[in-house]
């Protein structure tokens, strides 16, 4: 269980509200160490006996580490002082060192979970620049791993690029999802069947991988030379590989360049 009182700027969004939920639900802070901040200062999460502020600088002086869960555009807007506090960046696309020089924290660690976050099936990455003791990085890990995975990346770049992979969430698999359904449909298949086929193959079907190599299992099928050989096949011809190459590589650009 943590010491430290955790400030969540953001804290009853999706991500900052999730992650709220996680840190109580699993006891890794009691709830009177918990604040989290909006703009009215009222949510349910006050029932628990987290505290709500609707004043961001009053959750910072109040706080130990403070957890910036805002959209990217409203960083500036925040105006908020944390010096000598550790802060923890959920915002995609904003630089430790612009964090550090609009706030004078003394500390900025990076991490992008993703929507999964609602679900405790978050991939989350996080980066530091500065030097962590042993407890401070178990500290980082065991709060992410509150819901899903985590692993520290050993750049910022890399966490500008991870946010357009593993960042998206299920953002690409939602697009799957969606194209095989359309194109059931105008192949003349009846649309909640073409919703349930769909949704076997993205949700249901993939959960397969989860004790198999991805790799290997495309060799064993292209070689069964069956009906998903040639749609695979297809796929491959196409460039499919290189086309999400440069769909991700299109969002770490947007990343990299700052919100």
């Amino acid at each position: 269980m943590a010491n430290e009182r955790i400030g969540i700027i953001g804290g009853t969004g999706w991500l900052g509200g999730g992650l709220a939920r996680a840190l109580l639900e699993t006891g890794f802070i009691p709830a009177d160490q918990l604040i989290v901040s909006n703009r009215s200062g009222r949510h349910p999460l006050a029932g628990t006996g987290a505290q709500v502020m609707a004043d961001n600088q009053a959750l910072v002086d109040a706080s130990d580490v403070v957890i910036l869960s805002v959209r990217p555009e409203q960083f500036k807007a925040l105006n908020i002082q944390t010096s000598g506090k550790q802060v923890i960046s959920l915002m995609a696309g904003v630089t430790s060192r612009a964090i550090r020089s609009a706030t004078g924290a003394c500390v900025v660690v990076r991490a992008m979970p993703n929507a999964a976050i609602e679900i405790r099936q978050s991939f989350t990455p996080w980066h530091c620049a500065q030097g962590l003791n042993d407890a401070d990085v178990a500290f980082i890990q065991g709060l992410f791993e509150c819901v899903g995975t985590a692993s520290r990346v050993p750049t910022e770049e890399g966490i500008d690029y991870l946010s357009a992979l593993s960042g998206t969430g299920p953002a690409f698999p939602a697009l799957l999802m969606t194209a095989l359904t359309r194109h059931a449909v105008s192949a003349g298949i009846p649309e909640e069947v073409a919703r349930q086929a769909a949704r076997g193959v993205v949700v249901s079907a993939s959960q397969l991988l989860a004790n198999h190599d991805p790799q290997a299992m495309i060799d064993s099928l292209v070689a069964y030379k069956g009906v998903t050989a040639a749609a695979l096949q297809s796929l491959i011809d196409a460039g499919f590989g290189e086309q999400i190459g440069r769909a991700v590589q299109a969002g770490a650009d947007v990343a990299r360049k700052g919100m």
